[in-house]
């Protein structure tokens, strides 16, 4: 999946550059907090952030993970209101910094992305749906296995193995992606690794047969 800035020609990505600045984060630092005020849009450009929301309970939802070229924050720079989640970094990150009203400016010098921002925050809203049918229709394992898939083809890396997901992220998260308890994302791996769809390690899946894990994940 190409994310938004590679999607920009060089000239719309040099003026974007212009109206803002390089910044970077330590691993597990908070970029982006939910509720509060944006005062900028947040282009990746190095790295990968995890974007959740907290519960009443307190209870941490991944709702998303974001690498290298993606916008975080655009919602609230465009609407005004308080940030909808937090972007935490999983690793390192570099990334442009747009202040909001710059960035609303640019994107009235550029119609043609202000249209790929829209097809972007289309796509956004239907694989909202789509997970949310998955919640009512997949059980715990399949909606493991989807969330593997996308995270192979994402950022999955070859190896004479499979598919390499090396991504620091820990069985609690992918039970809050999945809308499951740790309990039932560690039985639905056991199965999965059983089946011969994958292997894991610490902080890394690996993908040996990728279609069989897409007909796990329906």
């Amino acid at each position: 999946m190409t994310e938004f800035f590679d999607l920009l020609h060089a000239d719309e990505q040099a003026a974007l550059e212009a109206v803002g600045h390089r910044r970077q984060w330590r691993r597990a630092a908070v970029i982006l907090r939910e509720a509060s005020r944006s005062e900028a849009v947040i282009i990746l450009r190095a790295g990968r952030v995890k974007v959740s929301s907290d519960t009443a309970s307190g209870t941490e939802v991944l709702l998303a993970v974001r690498g290298p070229g993606a916008l975080l924050g655009e919602l609230s720079a465009i609407d005004g209101g308080p940030m909808s989640a937090t972007v935490t970094a999983l690793e390192p990150v570099t990334a442009l910094s747009v202040p909001s009203p710059d960035f609303e400016r640019y994107l009235l010098g550029h119609a043609r992305v202000s249209f790929l921002l829209m097809r972007e925050l289309t796509r956004r809203l239907r694989d909202a749906d789509r997970k949310r049918i998955e919640f009512g229709a997949y059980d715990t394992t399949g909606r493991v296995a989807a969330r593997l898939v996308e995270l192979a083809e994402r950022f999955g890396e070859p190896t004479p193995q499979g598919l390499r997901i090396s991504l620091p992220l820990s069985q609690d998260e992918l039970a809050g992606w999945t809308g499951a308890s740790r309990e039932a994302v560690t039985k639905s791996l056991r199965t999965l690794r059983e089946e011969g769809c994958i292997q894991t390690g610490r902080l890394h899946v690996i993908v040996h047969d990728l279609d069989a894990l897409r007909d796990r994940a329906q």
